[in-house]
């Protein structure tokens, strides 16, 4: 065995280690899409509100803004959390 090397990454670990992270990788990115998406959403729903109504929708348009920044913010933790799992951290 070449010096600085282990085993540890060989034969079927090394095969698993691999197929999770690919899946842990897409299965991040597509968490952090559908996170963005939604947080895009309501950004611009925030704005619209707020502008069709001016001050009388602007606490409706800010609440659903922070609804959706949440889900945006909890979709970031949860899609990194997948891609250390799929890396095995």
């Amino acid at each position: 065995m070449p010096i600085g090397k282990d085993n540890t990454d060989q034969g079927a670990t090394g095969a698993a280690k691999s197929v999770t992270g690919a899946l842990g990788g897409a299965a991040s990115g597509l968490t952090n899409t559908v996170g963005g998406i939604v947080g895009a959403t309501g950004r611009g729903v925030n704005e619209t509100v707020t502008g069709a109504t001016g001050g009388a929708g602007e606490s409706v348009g800010k609440g659903i803004q922070s609804a959706t920044d949440g889900v945006e913010d909890g979709a970031a933790k949860t899609g990194k959390g997948v891609k250390d799992a799929g890396q095995w951290k």
